[in-house]
């Protein structure tokens, strides 16, 4: 599965897990990555995207059509 959302571009970053005693240790921080399937009607066919949960609830509000209208302006392939 990819590392990256294919609609808001989120991608795992690094922080520190800090412990009661405020020593710190590095972590990563990752998306929540789903891979979801979707009926372009304009296209006749099925697209299947790697998108975080906050990007299936944005596709949700504007529409899939818009949604990879969006993705293929930033050079996004689907």
């Amino acid at each position: 599965m990819a590392n990256y959302c294919q609609l808001t571009g989120a991608r795992p970053r690094s922080g520190n897990t800090v412990s009661h005693s405020q020593q710190r240790e590095k972590r990563r921080f990752r998306p929540n990555l789903q891979r979801k399937r979707y009926f372009l009607a304009s296209e006749g066919r099925w697209i299947r995207l790697t998108l975080s949960a906050r990007a299936i609830k944005t596709i949700d509000r504007r529409g899939i059509e818009r949604a990879v209208a969006e993705m293929r302006a930033r050079g996004e392939r689907i």
